[in-house]
């Protein structure tokens, strides 16, 4: 593949340079000062700008890595001359030479609808306005902590240390924030497949992060035991008022899809009537949930807490993808297409706390999929927030 690349000289260019051409591709690096980019990259192709129309010709793919990054002190207009002008004219630049892909690199910060920072605000702008240019034929990544070949920024101090020492501290440090490495975006860039134009988040994820695994699973078991010896007495009381108030069990027990679509059984506070149909909660009526109680065992989410019995199981997590049952198929094959199953169910999620709920199985899943792909102990700090301040409404039952 024969790649343009802009913004080479930047952090994470650079280490992309090397990354691409280890793979043996055929790059040419445009910039604003050819004679430093020939510096920085000898024996390299190497264009201003304004020659990018010729000297592109015939190459597959651009990866536009030019911008204001929100470390720089601009204002909005600012911002916006880099971030949506600046990335439009090397669009239609890139249009005018042939080159059919076109890949913008962006933040996850620019996801983040609540973040109105000049960054963030004309990255969005910028990726609207390159679909007005290209349509179907761009597509924006968005990434968050990058790690190159080493450490940057304020993190630079870790290029200094030892690896014994190193290792664990940046397994801490990604466990606290999502990170992708150079090679992971180099090696996405190589399996890029004919037709891919979809926008996508690109990270390392958790999964193989021992640190992340490790204090996650402790968080859990801490929440749980502490449910279990200091608020034995509500579950007690809660418990005999179900008995009370309706006939059939205080606790209800119900088959869900866990990690790696394995089934097991879930265990939560009854607030349904007897013989109510076993269906997405969406599809049941309004009228099978039990007077008062059960209204406010549900809005209070006081009827999740037996879940704690399924956390001590390692069955689920106090936060991940609400975990759905095997009868809604559609929700099953949506999350298993987009690796959702993969991670630990969770008692709430980061789409329930935004009020997503199970009755759009497309929606759902693409937003745990967006959950897995930035998961971190800050964003999982967060979501505990919301749900403890009443975010999202849980899953709402039909009219």
């Amino acid at each position: 593949m024969k790649v343009v690349i802009t913004g080479a000289s930047g952090f994470v260019g650079r280490s992309l340079v090397t990354a691409l051409g280890a793979r043996g591709f055929d790059l040419l690096l445009v910039g604003r000062d050819p004679e430093r980019m020939r510096a920085l990259f000898p024996g390299m192709a190497v264009c201003g700008y304004d020659a990018l129309v010729d000297a592109g010709r015939g190459y597959d793919l651009l990866v536009h890595l030019a911008v204001a990054n929100n470390d720089r002190a601009l204002d909005l207009a600012g911002f916006r001359e880099i971030n949506v002008e600046f990335l439009a004219q090397v669009a239609e630049d890139a249009d005018r030479a042939g080159i059919g892909r076109f890949l913008n690199i962006s933040s996850v910060h620019a996801l983040d609808l609540r973040n109105t920072g000049g960054y963030a605000v004309s990255k969005r702008e910028g990726h609207d306005r390159l679909k007005d240019i290209r349509g179907a034929r761009a597509s924006t990544w968005y990434l968050p902590a990058v790690q190159g070949e080493e450490w940057g920024g304020k993190l630079r101090v870790l290029n200094r240390m030892p690896k014994w020492l190193s290792a664990p501290l940046t397994s801490v440090l990604k466990a606290v924030k999502p990170t992708v490495t150079v090679d992971c975006l180099a090696r996405s860039i190589a399996e890029l497949a004919e037709g891919d134009r979809a926008d996508r988040i690109l990270s390392e994820g958790q999964l193989e992060n021992p640190a992340f695994n490790l204090i996650k699973r402790v968080i859990d078991l801490g929440f749980a035991v502490a449910i279990i010896l200091v608020f034995w007495w509500l579950l007690l009381i809660v418990w005999v008022a179900i008995r009370v108030q309706s006939e059939g069990p205080g606790v209800f027990r119900q088959d869900r899809v866990g990690r790696n679509g394995k089934i097991f059984t879930c265990y939560k506070f009854r607030t349904m009537k007897v013989g109510t149909v076993q269906a997405g909660t969406h599809n049941v009526s309004a009228v099978a949930v039990t007077d008062g109680l059960g209204q406010f065992l549900r809005r209070t989410k006081i009827d999740e807490l037996p879940q704690v019995w399924n956390i001590l199981r390692n069955e689920i997590s106090l936060v991940g993808p609400r975990p759905c049952l095997p009868v809604q198929e559609e929700l099953v094959e949506e999350r298993r297409r987009r690796s959702v199953l993969r991670v630990m169910p969770g008692i709430t999620g980061l789409a329930q706390s935004e009020g997503i709920d199970m009755s759009d199985p497309v929606r759902l899943a693409v937003r745990d999929a967006e959950y897995v792909a930035l998961q971190s102990l800050s964003l999982d700090l967060g979501i505990l927030a919301r749900t403890l301040l009443g975010g999202g409404q849980g899953d709402k039952v039909g009219a």
